[in-house]
């Protein structure tokens, strides 16, 4: 492994002229390799150790490369034709996957056994882990990294980064439930069983409100074990008081409490946000 990311990281020193380093056959091999470890799962872009986010720019270097080193051709599956320089992801049996007609994943994206994709998309890079659900319509951007037990609702958007490579992609964290039309862009980070209310924006700019205290948690992190609704905080400008976005705390989940769609109604209730 550390021959191999040696090997990526010349040739990305030398992307603009990759014949100084090895021959084009040569980089090509070297790059699916770890497109491939990728695709497997024996790799991640990121990793979550402690509180921090660890990127290994090398990954995310091999994804670039691959796209210099690879051409456009035409794909047909079944009655579908597709124009791309990256084929889809195939095996889904073998890996214990079950995929829905019209959802698709890259090579180069891991999707974990028990995942299910109902019809949604996954990009080259991304991670999902065992025995999460990727809804109708949602879609898992390239580098993100989601982990076991998630439910990304139907219309999810989970954002993607490539560039620059040290960028933190989005986290989101096992037993974690994302409502339906939310986005996570921008390298934010859902912690573990945390629920995000339907509709919900949060990237690395957006405040995370305690709701019982006022305090500001973070910008972009949602906390371990905790409900969120998406919400306005008023704000005084020179031309005028204007709402700005903000998510909001509403309750905290003991530590390994699953929830469900009643009780989070239940929950939302009690908050005076639903009628």
């Amino acid at each position: 492994m550390a021959e191999l990311e040696a090997q990526i990281d010349a040739l990305w020193e030398h992307r603009d002229d990759i014949a100084a380093v090895m021959s084009e056959a040569e980089a090509g091999a070297c790059v699916r390799s770890a497109i491939d470890l990728l695709d497997r799962g024996e790799v991640r872009v990121a990793e979550r150790v402690g509180d921090d986010v660890v990127v290994h720019q090398w990954l995310k270097r091999a994804i670039l490369l691959l796209f210099k080193l690879t051409h456009m051709e035409t794909i047909e599956l079944g009655p579908f034709e597709y124009r791309d320089k990256i084929p889809l992801k195939r095996n889904y049996e073998a890996a214990g996957v079950r995929i829905v007609p019209g959802a698709s994943a890259r090579w180069g994206a891991h999707l974990a056994p028990g995942v299910i994709m109902m019809p949604s998309y996954v990009n080259i890079g991304a991670y999902v882990g065992a025995d999460s659900m990727v809804d109708t319509w949602a879609t898992v951007g390239s580098c993100a990294q989601i982990g076991e037990r998630v439910h990304l609702s139907g219309g999810v958007g989970i954002g993607g980064v490539l560039e620059p490579p040290n960028a933190s992609p989005v986290m989101v964290g096992d037993d974690a439930l994302i409502g339906s039309r939310s986005m996570i862009v921008e390298g934010a980070r859902v912690g573990n069983g945390a629920v995000v209310g339907a509709g919900t924006i949060l990237s690395g700019s957006i405040p995370v409100i305690d709701a019982e205290t006022g305090t500001e948690l973070s910008r972009g992190v949602i906390p371990d074990w905790c409900v969120t609704v998406s919400a306005i905080r008023p704000r005084s400008f020179p031309g005028g008081e204007f709402g700005l976005p903000c998510v909001l705390v509403i309750k905290r989940l003991n530590e390994g409490e699953r929830h469900d769609k009643a009780q989070l109604n239940d929950i939302l209730r009690d908050s005076g946000l639903t009628t």
